[in-house]
């Protein structure tokens, strides 16, 4: 899922033109459909909505004021919020007496000669950032003919996998000179300079279609860039288009089909970063950015064989993203190696006041740190029922690095509680799309996708979610405990507790692939139930697809996890195989 803040103006929400087919008259969002008002039956029947149950004379109490109630709803839902209207509380993820990582603050990447160039034209877009990042800084390739290898590869391959939402060539093309430009001045603007990137489409681009995979959205073109936009232009990054997302932040279902695993194009990307998953994994572009609210980067990072990186949250500003939930949402490199998203993210880290929720942080990274003395967990209950024999094996790999690895473990929480505050957020988000009846124009509608939930979330209570909010500060507490006896725990993204604990605390996050495994072809992923499912597998043949690992550290504490993350990539050695696709 994913973002907040836009800085621009953005188009405003579709406006229905009545209630859709099949759907009855709101009586709550037009109180002349329910003139007499609500009755004890009414309250009774929302009881058992809610889980709580009242007495009759209870009941009858509530009778007098319970229009009033109603009243005040629907006299706030006549003031329409446009979706960059940020909440007023914001979520920091520091508790008291919190200090930073006790690191130089300093960033510094590989300093090794890049080679030769590759004659292969493939072989040149499936480099890592740092060979990349040499070849034009010593004019061994011009950004315009490494622009032009990725544009083919889009034209070729991006149809066939659908991820894509609009490629810019144009644009592109004319960053791509501006940075050779000043390369022939002697001027280098950093680790990205003349370096070609794919976008998820629910960052404001000005002039340029962003339209949040969703159908009342697919016209709509900003006025202004997002800020991370603009800093990856300042940095000399060159945009080769949007890449395609899930329908507002969910999923790999968008208005233009559904964005396809370049290992299995049977199956879907997994989401919300859909295209950018896909896109970077099949060769299309050099990294692309993704969102994460909750399995965003880490879901198609799994499917499509990536190395994710979500950052501490209010580490990189949302400002000008589509906001889905403001407390949740987060932004992050997706790429073909660990260094890779070091490298990104030195570009997109640091404070916005257009975000409320940005926070002044340095990035600490350092190519040539050891792994040394870092103090390594794990949860058993994740490698328990659920994990693959590549999990295991990843497990073993870093003890094998001579580190010593030790069991740990997270209070006995209801974590999974934790979804309905996403869900919650989200409604909010996209209030306009559930009473206007214009959620009806999404393609995906089954159970779990964003319509229904939206109008199921409707229904929870206002008091449990100041009690989920209370939970959250537990979780808190527990996760800053677990990691000041620990610097990096190691797992599989989706067993256990930590996907949805540390999305909700706000710590950081590093997937990268581990290994393959021999799978059938996957279906769509779900949320629902307080837990997250990235598809079951159905019967037929099967293909092999990557499988990924997870590493967390403690707030702002990205450096230990890249450490750990690059020794590990290192031995496993697995992260160099293509997909067939590509």
């Amino acid at each position: 899922m994913t973002q907040p803040l836009p800085s621009g103006d953005p188009a405003p929400g579709p406006q229905a033109t009545g209630p859709a087919a099949g759907r009855a008259p709101d009586p709550v969002a037009n109180p002349a459909a329910n003139p007499v008002g609500p009755g004890l039956d009414d309250i009774a029947a929302a009881e058992r909505l809610l889980g709580v149950t009242y007495t009759p004379a209870e009941r009858a109490q509530m009778l007098d004021n319970l229009e009033g109630q109603i009243a005040s709803a629907v006299a706030r839902r006549g003031v329409r919020l446009s979706n960059d209207v940020p909440m007023a509380s914001r979520f920091d993820p520091r508790l008291p007496g919190f200090r930073p990582p006790a690191a130089p603050g300093r960033v510094r990447f590989s300093a090794a000669d890049p080679g030769p160039l590759p004659d292969s034209d493939t072989d040149i877009a499936f480099a890592p950032l740092p060979r990349l990042a040499g070849w034009i800084a010593r004019g061994a390739i011009t950004s315009r003919r490494l622009t032009g290898i990725y544009l083919a590869r889009i034209a070729a391959l991006g149809p066939k996998l659908e991820c894509f939402a609009t490629v810019t060539p144009d644009l592109a093309l004319a960053e791509a000179d501006a940075a050779d430009a000043l390369t022939r001045a002697g001027v280098n603007l950093g680790p990205l300079h003349g370096i070609p990137y794919g976008l998820k489409d629910l960052f404001d681009t000005r002039g340029i279609t962003t339209g949040w995979g969703a159908e009342p959205f697919r016209d709509r073109v900003p006025d202004r860039d997002a800020a991370i936009v603009g800093r990856l232009r300042a940095a000399g990054a060159v945009l080769l288009g949007k890449t395609t997302l899930g329908a507002l932040a969910y999923n790999d279902i968008w208005y233009g089909g559904m964005t396809r695993n370049p290992w299995n194009p049977d199956e879907g990307a997994s989401g919300s970063s859909a295209g950018s998953g896909s896109a970077t994994a099949a060769g299309l572009c050099a990294f692309s950015i993704g969102t994460e609210t909750l399995g965003s980067i880490t879901s198609p990072c799994q499917r499509n064989g990536t190395t994710g990186l979500r950052p501490t949250f209010g580490r990189v500003s949302r400002a000008g993203a589509m906001a889905l939930c403001w407390s949740l949402d987060k932004i992050g490199p997706m790429c073909r190696g660990v260094e890779d998203t070091a490298m990104v993210l030195s570009v997109l880290n640091g404070p916005d006041p257009a975000d409320r929720s940005s926070i002044d942080m340095p990035f600490h990274f350092d190519a040539a740190r050891g792994i040394e003395g870092l103090r390594v967990g794990y949860l058993p209950e994740a490698f328990a029922e659920g994990a693959t024999a590549v999990d295991h094996a990843a497990l073993e790999a870093v003890r094998d690095l001579g580190l010593e690895v030790r069991a740990v473990s997270l209070p006995d929480l209801p974590y999974g509680s934790l979804i309905n505050v996403l869900y919650a957020e989200a409604a909010a988000a996209f209030e306009d799309l559930t009473l206007d009846n214009t959620d009806d124009t999404l393609t995906w509608q089954e159970d779990g996708a964003w319509p229904n939930t939206f109008r199921k979330a409707r229904f929870l209570s206002a008091v449990d979610h100041v009690q989920l909010d209370r939970l959250r500060y537990r979780v808190m507490e527990a996760l800053d405990a677990l990691f000041a006896d620990i610097d990096v725990l190691v797992g599989p993204f989706m067993t256990g507790p930590m996907l949805v604990a540390s999305n909700f605390t706000g710590h950081p996050c590093l997937h990268l692939r581990a290994g393959f495994i021999d799978s059938p072809t996957r279906g769509k992923a779900s949320l629902g139930s307080g837990k997250l499912s990235t598809g079951e597998a159905a019967d037929g043949p099967t293909h092999t697809v990557p499988q990924g690992i997870s590493l967390w550290g403690g707030l702002f504490d990205e450096g230990a996890v890249l450490a750990l993350g690059m020794a590990l990539e290192a031995a496993l050695d697995v992260a160099d195989r293509r997909p067939p696709i590509a």
